[in-house]
């Protein structure tokens, strides 16, 4: 069908639908957004759909979220017996989020299939959580992560807890694209409760068993006990689902000082306090900075919306603040993990990591020193949920912790996604450690860099919005994958990897990657530095992540900004 036809399909489809119809013919006569609208279907795929809200087969509405739970539904009941232990749903602040998790839950039980609908917002972890501890065979969260307040989205989570993988996501897509808008019906929800398809998941069923576990991850419990008087938190949910299981784990371990930025406590829609609800952007910490001050406080956490990552800023001996960055994060609490575990006598010798292809190469030296096996993964923390799975499978390994570069951290098996409840732990303990020695949480980064390199780490991201930045996004994956440059920034390139062949090249030998398909090159640079350039696969991005290494901090630094900047002359 045209753009035009698909159009005129949902005025037919949707007649009965005032609000839908009114904003559809709003846009009649612009040919530009209406070709957005509906030159395309919202992509479901691993990471699951995600996109702005509106009308309209490209946006985000309660027919997609229909539509893509009958898809998962039909997947699911393609083994009856199976489909019976439910999915379990999640969802989180964002406009029209619990209108969508009950849209959800009552697709599934008008399938036959049941329902497990959280009685208000949760974070992703204890989604994650929840599919394994009751059994379910698949969950739903209704998140659009950290994106702006006009997006929201649909995850689906596999009965392992972690984020589903290619061949399911295509496996759901293909029952997708067989059902029809109007053929996706809802229970009636009382009807659904009566028959025991609906089941509402109070404030205790689940939340309380969550964090009672992610207590048990602290490595040393001693040092809550003795210095966490002496730390003084801001902390800021961004408006999202972080704040009452951040809020009880703090108390629950001792820490008794914890200031929350009042106005960003509260769930809000529209985020009215920051432009994006992304604690990687220094502007969500202007109120908690000031806050900070009042209260003299140490260090700053901020979750996102769905409480799977965490920003951290800290001072210096100077008072200075810094905000963190997830690998500065990552390779902290790695080496504190590490380090303590092997100072108790318990590291495992089987122990191991897990990163993504785009984290710093810092945490490989790290690893090393300690003897410790590191594995990388693809982008998506999913990546990282099926190692776990493979290791505990296998027996071949201890899962000992896991990061991506993007605020993301886990050290638990038991939540199989990013964990900002159990970063939130981590920190702490690590901030009371440093305490104890006297030094301060920057302190322990500079000390860590002076013992393995300095290492600098940046994204770059060029925007490619709509039909014709998608074509574009293509055509530069496409002119690169064809002509991979010699060098960047002066820097030869002595190995590419082309992880949609799945094949590395070096000096003309190929060998396989190891790992899933993927629209991702990556470049090998002199002395470990490289360049990896993926387009993203929530937003119309091209991402560029850059990591340089180097003996002194100011020639870490410049050589990234030099790889920087040749390598946005590889977008063209």
């Amino acid at each position: 069908m045209s753009i035009r036809e698909n159009y005129e399909q949902w005025l037919k489809d949707f007649a009965d639908d005032q609000e839908t119809v009114r904003e559809l013919e709003a846009i009649g006569n612009d040919e530009k957004e209406m070709e957005d609208r509906f030159y395309t279907e919202l992509s479901f795929g691993t990471a699951g759909m995600r996109g702005v809200l509106g009308a309209g087969m490209n946006r985000m509405n309660k027919y997609n979220v229909r539509r893509a739970t009958k898809g998962l539904a039909g997947y699911l009941l393609e083994n009856p017996e199976e489909a019976k232990r439910g999915v379990v749903i999640a969802y989180d602040s964002r406009r029209c989020s619990a209108e969508f998790a009950k849209d959800t839950a009552l697709v599934l039980c008008a399938e036959g299939v049941p329902a497990f609908l959280f009685d208000a917002l949760r974070p992703v972890p204890v989604l994650s959580y929840a599919v394994r501890h009751l059994n379910a065979k698949a969950g739903v969260v209704i998140t659009a992560s950290h994106n702006p307040p006009q997006y929201n989205g649909y995850k689906v989570y596999g009965e392992d807890g972690a984020q589903v993988g290619p061949e399911t996501a295509e496996g759901i897509t293909r029952v997708i694209r067989s059902t029809k808008y109007t053929d996706c019906v809802l229970m009636n929800e009382q009807e659904a409760l009566d028959k025991g398809l609906l089941k509402i998941i109070g404030n205790k069923e689940v939340d309380d068993d969550y964090i009672a576990q992610v207590k048990t991850l602290s490595i040393n419990p001693e040092l809550l006990r003795t210095e966490g008087s002496k730390l003084h938190i801001v902390y800021t949910p961004l408006h999202g689902s972080g704040n009452v299981p951040v809020r009880q784990l703090l108390k629950e371990i001792g820490l008794t000082n914890v200031a929350v930025v009042k106005e960003q406590e509260m769930p809000d829609p529209n985020f009215s306090t920051i432009k994006v609800p992304n604690p990687e952007d220094p502007g969500a910490y202007e109120l908690a900075f000031r806050l900070a001050a009042q209260v003299d406080a140490n260090v700053i956490f901020a979750t996102d919306p769905d409480c799977d990552r965490l920003g951290v800023a800290v001072k210096d001996g100077q008072g200075e603040w810094h905000l963190l960055s997830g690998n500065q994060i990552g390779c902290v609490l790695l080496h504190y993990i590490l380090s303590s575990l092997k100072k108790a006598g318990k590291l495992p010798k089987n122990g191991a990591a897990v990163k993504s292809i785009v984290s710093t190469s810092l945490a490989n030296r790290i690893c090393e020193s300690f003897g410790i096996s590191i594995y990388e993964t693809l982008t998506g923390f999913k990546y990282i949920g099926e190692k776990i799975q493979q290791f505990m499978d296998k027996g071949d390994h201890t899962f000992l912790f896991g990061f991506e570069e993007s605020y993301g951290f886990l050290s638990s098996t038991f939540v199989r996604d990013k964990d900002g409840v159990n970063a939130s732990l981590l920190v702490s303990e690590v901030a009371c450690a440093c305490m104890a020695e006297g030094i301060t949480f920057y302190d322990r980064i500079q000390e860590i860099f002076r013992e393995y390199g300095y290492y600098a780490n940046s994204v770059v991201s060029t925007t490619l919005p709509g039909k014709d930045g998608l074509t574009r996004m293509k055509e530069i994956m496409s002119t690169l994958r064809a002509q991979p440059p010699k060098e960047i920034a002066g820097l030869k390139v002595t190995a590419v990897r082309d992880y949609l062949k799945g094949i590395r090249t070096e000096n003309g030998q190929e060998t396989p990657t190891g790992l899933p398909v993927s629209d991702v090159l990556y470049f090998e640079l002199e002395k470990g530095n490289w360049v990896c350039v993926r387009p993203s696969g929530t937003e119309p991005k091209i991402k560029l992540y850059i990591n340089a290494n180097a003996a002194e901090k100011a020639e870490a630094d410049a050589l990234s900004e030099a790889l920087s900047e040749a390598s946005k002359k590889l977008m063209g």
